[in-house]
């Protein structure tokens, strides 16, 4: 499976350093193109307030069309219906902004982020979330991972109707229903973490995580202490080393040069 590594929504939060949108966008043999999230899409742009929300002047993203998935996917020659399916780890906004860029595409997603941000959101998702991004009405398959180990979280599972080799972690805290996928190279497995964690010194403690970064984590935090137990288990997974694994996050722009360089 050919991964392309693309920046789907560059930001510039507020006190704190640059960021980026890392999705991963996948070649599979009989499956068509899947991408894992989709950043901010373009009527994010053409309508960004109601898209958006409040939380735009906070992170203020660049919003460039150039950035979005569907430009990014014509780039390297595809058409957006080649876009057959779209992992998400959440739906925050700059996760899922893109959908409508890829209408036909199916939609997977944890059934905890469903009814947390679709269903049955309490009255902090319901200020969290952007109905909007779903409004076009896209097909969302809800999965509950639920007994198929992966290296040693016991909550995963393969999906084999989108492609062989991607398995959706469930990973709850950041949201109530956030995931992580794993994505099975041919050569490495990459796990793909979302916001399960936001900078490689969460994992490794060789820098600091900045402030910004560290308040931003805390304030929007589905279960905080669930976050932090996260972060253990994520960073005891880096220090063991394997070595046809790497973990990444959505957010790091360091992360994101490394892996795009190849």
């Amino acid at each position: 499976m050919k991964v392309h590594h693309l920046n789907c929504g560059t930001m510039h939060l507020r006190g704190g350093p640059r960021l980026v949108c890392h999705v991963l966008l996948l070649e599979t043999d009989a499956h068509g193109l899947v991408l894992v999230d989709s950043g901010f899409g373009l009527m994010d742009i053409a309508n960004r307030g109601r898209r958006v929300g409040p939380t735009r002047h906070y992170i203020k993203p660049a919003l460039d069309p150039e950035e979005t998935a569907a430009h990014q996917v014509e780039r390297l020659g595809f058409h957006r219906d080649d876009v057959r399916h779209i992992v998400l780890t959440h739906f925050d906004a700059d996760h899922i902004g893109g959908l409508a860029d890829f209408p036909h595409a199916t939609v997977h997603v944890t059934a905890a982020e469903a009814r947390g941000a679709i269903h049955a959101p309490s009255w902090r998702e319901r200020l969290r979330f952007r109905p909007a991004q779903w409004a076009h009405g896209p097909s969302v398959v809800e999965h509950s991972p639920d007994g198929e180990p992966w290296r040693g979280f016991a909550a995963a599972k393969e999906l084999d109707s989108v492609a062989p080799g991607i398995v959706l972690v469930s990973l709850p805290g950041h949201t109530r229903g956030h995931a992580c996928v794993a994505v099975d190279t041919g050569t490495r497995w990459i796990l793909h973490a979302g916001d399960a964690f936001y900078h490689p010194g969460t994992l490794d403690g060789r820098a600091p995580v900045p402030a910004a970064l560290r308040a931003m984590e805390a304030a929007v935090a589905y279960d905080l202490k669930q976050v932090r137990a996260n972060h253990a288990r994520l960073g005891e997974l880096h220090r063991r080393a394997e070595p046809d694994l790497t973990i990444i996050c959505a957010h790091d722009p360091a992360l994101y040069e490394r892996m795009r360089a190849g």
